[in-house]
């Protein structure tokens, strides 16, 4: 069990978990096409290859397999729904069923709060209905079904619902809320709140790496869906908490430009499951989020770089398939 794939694991997450994985003992090595690039520690053994092609062979030496693969966000999903239903709905569903047939002990999906769609004045739990009309929720459902129904005595599928993911990583994105609102108010001085009363769960990077290593740490014999995050949080709450946390570490003023658009996408969740079967126990705040991104920020360069922005480079790649 201490051998682990990590399928997708060169891009924002991966580049915090396989560290931390490798910390904690773990044998780790990683398939990744290298859409972002590769950021992992020295030493870690990448394979670049498509994950559709990975027989029983290729993973029969892993004990277990963390599924980060797959289309990341809402933009990439609607600008290329087929290529998401695919690769977050049928590739988990692939892979898993390699991996069984391979005699691995345990999947962990990476799924997402998305799922949920819109609620209204409820904390969801794992069985709350799962109601999204949008590509990239209706996909990640997919992809925990196609999964979860492997699960057996003898293979183990966790399927992590995550919180808006936010914070450094040495493979970086400004597409994710805290670190958007975090970039425009030191290059513009300005954050802007879409819809201040939307709610949001939002889960540190830190937080992300330690439930999915929760996950493999558990006992065999749990299986299911979990969700995950640091703190619920509606859209206003995290621009003022930006905008204080920022103000307090520049000394500048950072202005609110508060709009009204329509969002179909609200939820808050409680994450009491993971905490009582995984172990799963927050650490981090958005104010740490902040300090992370605060300590780092001589290493980001120009934000505007098109690396940091999934749905950028992902054109960027179809643009060169077409010949475009």
């Amino acid at each position: 069990m201490k051998r682990v794939l990590v399928a997708g694991g060169a891009g924002y997450i991966g580049s915090v978990l396989v560290p931390s994985l490798m910390e904690h003992g773990y044998e780790v090595e990683v398939i990744d096409l290298g859409w972002f690039g590769n950021y992992l520690p020295e030493g870690v053994k990448v394979i670049q290859k498509e994950l559709f092609e990975c027989t029983r062979e290729d993973l029969s030496k892993y004990g277990q397999v963390v599924f980060l693969a797959g289309l990341s966000n809402d933009p990439m999903a609607e600008y290329n729904p087929s290529k998401n239903f695919i690769d977050n709905g049928a590739l988990p569903s692939y892979l898993a069923y390699t991996a069984k047939a391979a005699g691995v002990k345990r999947f962990v999906y990476a799924s997402s709060c998305s799922v949920y769609g819109y609620t209204v004045d409820k904390l969801y739990d794992e069985d709350s209905p799962a109601v999204s009309s949008y590509p990239y929720g209706i996909s990640k459902l997919q992809g925990e079904h196609g999964v979860l129904q492997l699960q057996d005595n003898k293979f183990s599928v966790i399927a992590i619902r995550q919180g808006t993911v936010s914070g450094h990583s040495p493979r970086m994105r400004f597409d994710l809320i805290v670190n958007t609102m975090f970039k425009n108010a030191l290059t513009d001085k300005t954050i802007t709140v879409n819809n201040p009363a939307i709610w949001r769960p939002i889960l540190d990077i830190r937080d992300a790496a330690q439930v999915f290593l929760r996950a493999l740490q558990a006992n065999e014999s749990i299986s299911g869906v979990f969700n995950a995050s640091s703190g619920n949080f509606t859209v206003g709450q995290v621009g003022d908490l930006v905008k204080t946390e920022v103000e307090k570490r520049t000394g500048h003023k950072i202005k609110l430009n508060i709009l009204d658009i329509d969002d179909f996408r609200n939820y808050k969740v409680t994450t009491q499951k993971a905490e009582t079967l995984l172990g799963f126990r927050p650490m981090y705040s958005i104010s740490d989020i902040i300090d992370d991104l605060y300590d780092h920020r001589k290493d980001y360069g120009d934000f505007d770089r098109d690396e940091y922005y999934n749905i950028r480079v992902f054109k960027k790649i179809d643009e060169k398939r077409l010949g475009r």
